[in-house]
């Protein structure tokens, strides 16, 4: 059995008395498309800051690729890519100096730098704004740009926290293109979305955190059975048979529901 991806044990960490991420133990193993959901505040992006180095824990350990995070921080970042959701960019770069610098960052020599720069702009199809500066660029070329920073060293694995967020259907679909090639290459993808059907399409795997502990991680047809396991009978006494989409598992999970019955007075 291959050793895992990503693996975390009693993971936690508390900012003042706030429990941001509360004793979670992750397993992600190499190959999948994992999708990590919650609610606003679940402890999602928590997690992916710590994943990625950019946030000590209080608590517990994470292995990346077999390696201790805190014992070999700068081993570990190099094998991996990250697009936070905030993606602090460096604005005043054009789209072709990013892309180089953060190459040269990752140890790639100039030829390799040059090359695979031109081959990402070309694919994310911003060839003909390589000269012009990031700040300059829409949401969604700053996205796409993203993403070809984090992929430039092909990492062995790939963070990604709300990629596809602001970002119109035609960036949307190169960004997809782009990952499920990444899949059958072998890479490993760890993402969040608040797009749920987009998870559903994507993902093979999925966690679910809940005010900063894991409820649930497994495939998808794992969790649907075990949703359906807890659903109750019909009136006959015969669990209804029905096909579950990730949002329906998501909501039954963390305990949310559609308000159908509740409305807003001023709205008539």
């Amino acid at each position: 059995m291959d050793a895992p991806a990503i693996t975390t044990e009693h993971l936690t960490r508390r900012f003042g008395q706030l429990v941001a991420v509360d004793d979670v133990n992750l397993r992600v193993t190499p190959g999948q498309f994992f999708g990590f959901l919650g609610p606003n505040g679940a402890g999602k992006s928590t997690t992916i800051k710590m994943l990625t180095g950019l946030l000590a824990p209080s608590a517990g350990r994470m292995e990346i690729l077999g390696l201790d995070l805190t014992e070999h921080p700068v081993e570990v970042k190099r094998q991996i890519g990250v697009v936070p959701e905030g993606m602090a960019l460096f604005g005043r770069l054009t789209g072709a100096e990013y892309l180089n610098f953060a190459a040269r960052m990752y140890g790639l020599d100039r030829d390799t730098a040059a090359k695979r720069t031109l081959e990402l702009l070309d694919f994310m199809q911003l060839a003909d704004q390589s000269r012009t500066l990031v700040t300059d660029y829409s949401h969604g070329m700053q996205k796409k740009l993203a993403l070809a920073a984090a992929v430039i060293h092909s990492p062995k694995i790939l963070f990604l926290d709300e990629p596809f967020e602001g970002v119109d259907a035609i960036a949307s679909g190169t960004l997809k293109a782009m990952l499920q090639r990444m899949i059958v290459r072998g890479a490993t993808i760890f993402l969040t979305s608040h797009v749920l059907e987009i998870v559903e399409r994507l993902c093979s795997h999925v966690g679910i955190i809940h005010q900063g502990k894991l409820v649930a991680q497994g495939s998808l047809e794992e969790l649907r059975a075990g949703v359906q396991a807890h659903r109750a009978p019909d009136s006959e006494g015969t669990p209804a048979e029905e096909t579950l989409t990730l949002e329906e598992i998501f909501l039954r999970i963390v305990g949310g529901s559609r308000r159908t019955d509740q409305e807003l007075s001023w709205l008539g």
